[in-house]
């Protein structure tokens, strides 16, 4: 080898490990770059948390000082504390656990049938675009009625008895999913039905092969607003029928005039649905972190 070529030959490895040590320079770069991104996100998180809890605290403490201040009637709005002694009362004698289990039972038993056969009839009016164009009308009127109106009628049909409030339940949450989940098929990219048509893929294989996985965040969606939909159905039921339940409960308060018990049982409502609704997002951040 001549002196030329090994003099090339060493400035070009020179070359290569100055470029491989800025590379690896920038991708340490870009990695603290990222996790600066990302403490950056959960510290607003975090932020965003305190001033929820600071909030709920500041709203709390106002209403106990102007309830013992007589500037609000605790008769009309109770107190936080006479709320919470109520509450304890409730959790040692097991009465309030009996209305709860009966109200989240009623309510999982219509968000499941409600959200399950709604998207159902959603994937048969996809499969026929006929009857889909059928039953366009009805189910324009039927989201339209006002179904906790029609309560009464469901009750007197059904039975004044959990069947009637699960029913109640149920038809509050069934016709927005069926018109939630069908607008979401029909509005799958054409050109990827059009690719798997042209390999002489079924209607059953693109619905399980593209509509339904291109749709799993929107389904989780339907289910996060059928759990407020499912709770308004079964409380309206309660109120009409019920023995148990956070609804009979709040109803109960109400006819004899303890408002610390209607407003007790709005916390304890507010919590199941909270509780709920977070169950659902575990479960949605599980599934994106799977893909």
């Amino acid at each position: 080898m001549t002196l030329g070529k090994f003099k090339k030959n060493k400035q070009a490895s020179k070359m290569s490990s100055t470029a491989n040590d800025v590379s690896s320079v920038e991708k340490k770069e870009m990695s603290v770059g990222y996790q600066n991104y990302l403490r950056s996100i959960k510290v607003e998180k975090i932020k965003v948390l305190i001033m929820q809890l600071v909030l709920l605290v500041a709203i709390l403490v106002l209403w106990e000082v102007l309830a013992n201040k007589g500037v609000i009637s605790t008769f009309l709005f109770s107190k936080p504390s006479e709320i919470y002694d109520l509450f304890m009362r409730y959790m040692e004698n097991g009465k309030l656990w009996i209305h709860v289990k009966t109200s989240v039972y009623e309510t999982m038993l219509g968000l499941i049938i409600g959200t399950v056969g709604g998207v159902l009839v959603a994937i048969l009016l996809w499969a026929s675009p006929r009857l889909s164009k059928v039953l366009d009308p009805f189910l324009v009127v039927l989201n339209a009625l006002p179904k906790t109106a029609l309560a009464p009628i469901v009750i007197v049909w059904v039975g004044a008895n959990i069947k009637g409030i699960v029913v109640t339940a149920i038809l509050i949450s069934i016709v927005v999913t069926i018109l939630s989940a069908y607008n979401y098929f029909i509005n799958v990219d054409e050109e990827k039905i059009k690719m798997l048509k042209s390999f002489k893929a079924t209607k059953l294989q693109i619905l399980f092969k593209l509509i339904l996985p291109a749709n799993i965040g929107n389904l989780i969606n339907i289910v996060k607003i059928n759990i407020g939909m499912a709770w308004v159905g079964v409380i309206v039921g309660e109120f009409l029928v019920s023995r148990n339940g956070i609804g009979y409960l709040i109803v109960y308060g109400s006819q004899v005039f303890k408002l610390d018990i209607v407003m007790m049982g709005v916390f304890v409502l507010a919590v199941c649905a909270w509780v709920m609704y977070e169950i659902v997002n575990i479960i949605e951040k599980l599934y994106k972190n799977y893909r």
